[in-house]
């Protein structure tokens, strides 16, 4: 194994140098704000960076302080090196791609405490000095030589890429008119004015006044821009907003502070709710990191143990969200415990059954693929491995589930144990419906608010 092997302090002698070379990547400036905390939009928002001083984005100065350190720490004096002191210029930049050559320099050695001053300096691929100064260093006394340590991979995540994505797809777009349903919480209340902002809906608040504005109040969010609908209670606002949206006046629904089933009880109303022809579903759009696609999941939350035909159209509602999502040919997994039709577990033939049922037409926009284990589904070299050639294998975008039960549970375990975020609608009505959790951040809620804008105006739906 590599060693790493320091030089004593009598060793070193006025003169001696070294160095190291390090490209700066965009990883390298996210991995230091994320170690430091500074966020400063200089080094990490490329349209803020065109309007500075540099036009451009650029290193935060302790980065190439830090290489200095590791020279310093690592090669001379090296391993028991203990920092004092440390002095630095910045003459230039150090910009995204520059290449830096970073040299210290023994100037000085203090033999009472075994210091030693270093000059130090730093430059740019075209031979510009981009940072010069001093380190001041107590020199280890002992001989130290270890093996060098193997750093762990760093993977950078960010929560809620996707979502951001959906975001900037609406740009452009109208927002819509959407009746937010009983939003007397801070969390129901706060996400819908946050989508408001960024032009995703216009809210008009339904549900009991009093209890909106206190809530309001509670969060310091000014009202006065919004529409309020009052009603006495929360299923009085979920059939206020049901009627709303059959009149025309609303293009969505959004869920506030009242449970699923309250909601969607107006919803499927034979004679006043927002049914059509096709069954009303859910999907999960889920960000999950490690994931390397959108991964939809299908029903977890309003079809508990749907028939076949019901599954038909579970599968088509998310078929069609994808569409207007902007994926053109989705992969649909149909899951189940194991990968062959049996007569013993009904999902393996409502699976195969579906198969058939889309090459034969009856599902159409996707490219589906069942029965799959939740493994095959989502690992090429899993179904590779068992023998399974399928062109859904691996790359699933839409998974549908056997029932509510095991849906809900695989949405929540990508959510707590896989550090998944979970955007909600609902697929079917006359209207896109906003289902989120109580739970649920406000990005997730603006995910959401972005599917549904972008489902309605795939649609050309309009009040």
């Amino acid at each position: 194994m590599e060693s790493i092997e320091n030089r004593t302090f009598d060793e070193i002698k006025p003169g001696d140098t070294a160095s190291l070379v390090r490209t700066l990547t965009h990883k390298d400036i996210e991995l230091f704000a994320v170690m430091s905390g500074d966020i400063n939009p200089t080094h990490l928002d490329d349209a803020f960076a065109q309007s500075d001083a540099f036009h451009k984005v650029v290193a935060h100065g302790m980065w190439s302080g830090a290489l200095i350190s590791t020279v310093l720490g690592t090669q001379l004096p090296g391993p028991g090196t203990v920092y004092v002191d440390q002095s630095l210029h910045f003459p230039g930049e150090i910009g995204l791609g520059d290449t830096v050559t970073v040299t210290v320099k023994a100037r000085t050695k203090i033999e009472e405490s075994h210091r030693v001053i270093f000059d130090c300096r730093a430059v740019n691929q075209r031979g510009e000095e981009v940072v010069t100064g001093t380190a001041d260093v107590i020199a280890p006394t002992e001989k130290i030589s270890r093996p060098r340590v193997t750093l762990p991979e760093v993977e950078l995540r960010k929560k809620g890429r996707r979502y951001e994505l959906l975001i900037r797809m609406t740009r452009g777009l109208a927002p819509i008119r959407t009746a937010v349903v009983h939003p007397v919480d801070t969390p129901s209340l706060l996400g819908a004015l946050e989508a408001a902002r960024i032009n995703l809906i216009t809210p008009v608040l339904v549900g009991p006044e009093a209890k909106i504005r206190a809530a309001a109040a509670l969060a310091q969010l000014d009202l006065a821009p919004y529409e309020i609908v009052s009603t006495e209670h929360s299923e009085a606002a979920a059939a206020e907003a049901v009627a709303m949206a059959r009149a025309g006046k609303v293009e969505a629904l959004m869920k506030g502070a009242l449970h699923t089933d309250e909601l969607m009880h107006a919803v499927v109303d034979g004679e006043l709710g927002l049914r059509t022809e096709r069954r009303i579903s859910h999907v999960f759009a889920i960000d999950a990191p490690d994931y390397p696609r959108p991964l939809f999941i299908t029903d977890a939350a309003i079809n508990v143990y749907p028939t076949l035909a019901e599954k038909r159209d579970i599968i088509q509602n998310a078929i069609d969200l994808a569409h207007a999502l902007g994926i053109s040919a989705p992969r649909v997994a149909i899951l189940s415990a194991i990968e062959i039709v049996t007569e013993k577990i009904k999902s393996t033939l409502d699976a195969a059954a579906l198969c058939k049922m889309a090459d034969r037409g009856q599902i159409t926009g996707g490219i589906l693929d069942g029965p799959l284990a939740f493994d095959n589904a989502v690992s090429a070299e899993s179904a590779k491995t068992k023998g399974i050639v399928s062109p859904v294998a691996g790359r699933a975008d839409i998974f549908v589930v056997p029932d509510l039960e095991a849906g809900n549970m695989l949405a929540k375990q990508l959510e707590y144990l896989a550090d998944a975020q979970m955007a909600g609608i609902v697929l079917g009505a006359r209207v896109p419906i906003i289902l989120t959790s109580r739970s649920d951040g406000t990005l997730a809620r603006l995910g959401s608010c972005a599917i549904a804008l972008l489902l309605a105006r795939h649609k050309g739906t309009k009040p």
